[in-house]
């Protein structure tokens, strides 16, 4: 079985950091492929590049698609394009964004989201609420300090996760909390253990999530 993961952002880097946490999260006889966008900007942190990278994804799925695929993942946090997607397609499509806070979620659990992005919290917030989380959504929150400088520090982002993650429990009430970004999955997985509630990482959680829908399909 193959995967697609979509990078909506320009970062061959992240692109193959992204496909190797899915890789580490698919089970044995799956393999995932990735696709860069081929337009658009390094990091996604506003409404315009979201956008733009909305167009991108549907670029990638108009370039052509690798044979024998049985679903596709779109990395970045606002789902870009992912129900424009699924009318270009009949293959199952997955958003980060949507696997991850179905995790979250489960059982109405509540849940905050930890995301480096303030400009991207109104998407965020209406994320849950057209996924069906609105209940159980207590917000996001945010890291400290610039966004790219953050992202690009490997030794800062997970602290600053953890500190965030750390208020999101303490003064929200988060039972559990998701990781809202696919930049951000290296991170995340660092810090999952460190925390009394679950930490979902929301790129291995879309590889679950497509992996069930591509099943589904075949059964």
């Amino acid at each position: 079985m193959k995967l697609l993961l979509i990078n909506p952002n320009t970062n061959p880097r992240t692109t193959e950091t992204m496909r190797s946490v899915a890789q580490n999260a698919a089970p044995s006889g799956v393999t995932i492929l990735a696709k860069t966008a081929p337009f658009g900007v390094p990091l996604i942190t506003g409404p315009d590049a979201l956008r733009e990278s909305a167009t991108a994804v549907l670029a990638s799925l108009g370039s052509g698609l690798e044979p024998g695929l049985s679903g596709i993942v779109i990395s970045a946090f606002g789902d870009p394009a992912l129900f424009e997607a699924r009318r270009l397609t009949a293959l199952p499509v997955t958003g980060i964004a949507e696997a991850g806070m179905a995790e979250a979620a489960a059982g109405g659990r509540p849940f905050a989201v930890v995301t480096t992005t303030p400009d991207l919290v109104d998407s965020i917030a209406h994320s849950a609420e057209i996924y069906g989380h609105k209940s159980s959504f207590l917000g996001t929150e945010l890291t400290e300090g610039d966004v790219t400088a953050l992202t690009s520090d490997p030794v800062r982002l997970p602290q600053a996760l953890l500190a965030a993650c750390q208020r999101a429990v303490t003064t929200r009430g988060a039972e559990a909390i998701v990781i809202g970004g696919g930049p951000l999955a290296v991170a995340a997985l660092g810090i999952a253990g460190e925390l009394p509630v679950p930490v979902i990482e929301p790129v291995s959680a879309a590889v679950r999530l497509a992996l069930l829908r591509a099943r589904r399909e075949v059964a």
